[in-house]
């Protein structure tokens, strides 16, 4: 049930509907690529296809910081910039980042409209039913948008189901199902476009919290007089902790990519090249991790 209306506050940062804006030529001539070539590339060597096209198109949902247009018109982000680093080292030398809505990046995927997909996903088991995941190159906690001061104390789902908060959350958001496993019903859970239209949200009252990863929800108040970011926290599940993995996804088919690309994720990160690439995008060393996409995978 989102907002009919979205609040021109969204201009004060880059936000997943301005990387559409800009770039709806750029998908739509990618999902028309991919409508046409669905024969042709159903079958065989992913990675030489690739290297032979030079290109590889990878969808991403125009979130800061994963993936946006930055002040130069310029596409940037932690995965536009970390796939640059590896694609050219597997011989692709041109990344296309192709802007969707979260919720389309897996479907999108699986129709041939990206070859690869990084937003900010999670490895989850829902998803590992439909795609294969690199090993994760960033661990996440959830955080908080709530009203300066933290009027209603939110630190947790569980506050939110005692306090009866009006609960927000993005499209297609692991959050939604941390809240209705800590006892939200899902039919009052407001779903909005991404962390920006959550800020708004808070500010103008529509809802008392929206839910998104620690790192989007501390990037996204920095300049909010009116909202701040709870402190991270592990969502809890079945009495368990649970701690995220963000990873690439490919095609169920494209194990030979997913593999080449996961050889170079482990060099990265044994050398600290990988934190290099993401610190400048608000990762801090306590989100780099030693998960894998199998462990990940099973829970």
């Amino acid at each position: 049930m989102a907002p009919t209306r979205r609040d021109r506050q969204e201009q004060r940062g880059v936000g997943r509907r301005a990387l559409l804006a800009g770039t709806a030529a750029l998908g739509a001539a990618a999902a028309v690529g991919g409508a046409s070539g669905c024969s042709r590339v159903q079958e065989g060597d992913s990675l030489e296809r690739l290297r032979s096209q030079g290109t590889v198109r990878l969808g991403i949902a125009g979130e800061i910081p994963f993936g946006y247009i930055g002040k130069d018109g310029e596409f940037t982000g932690e995965a536009p910039e970390l796939a640059k680093v590896i694609f050219k080292r597997l011989g692709i030398d041109s990344v296309q980042p192709v802007a969707t809505e979260f919720g389309s990046l897996i479907p999108g995927l699986n129709s041939q409209q990206f070859d690869v997909v990084s937003a900010g996903m999670y490895i989850n088991k829902e998803r590992c039913q439909q795609v294969i995941f690199a090993d994760p190159e960033y661990q996440m906690l959830d955080a908080f948008i709530v009203r300066k001061g933290n009027p209603k104390n939110l630190r947790s789902y569980e506050d939110v189901v005692k306090a009866k908060a009006r609960f927000a959350t993005g499209t297609g958001y692991a959050e939604i199902g941390y809240a209705t496993a800590a006892g939200y019903p899902e039919k009052d859970i407001i779903i909005l476009q991404d962390q920006v239209a959550g800020l708004n949200a808070v500010e103008s009252g529509r809802a008392d919290v929206f839910a998104g990863t620690a790192l989007t929800v501390r990037e996204v108040v920095k300049k909010s007089r009116r909202a701040e970011a709870t402190e991270a926290f592990a969502p809890v599940v079945d009495g368990k902790k649970k701690i995220d993995g963000g990873g690439f996804a490919f095609r169920p088919v494209d194990t030979e990519l997913r593999d080449a690309f996961n050889q170079e994720i482990h060099k990265m990160k044994a050398s600290g090249e990988l934190f290099r690439i993401l610190r400048p995008f608000g990762f801090t060393e306590k989100e780099m991790t030693t998960m894998t996409a199998k462990e990940l995978c099973a829970v």
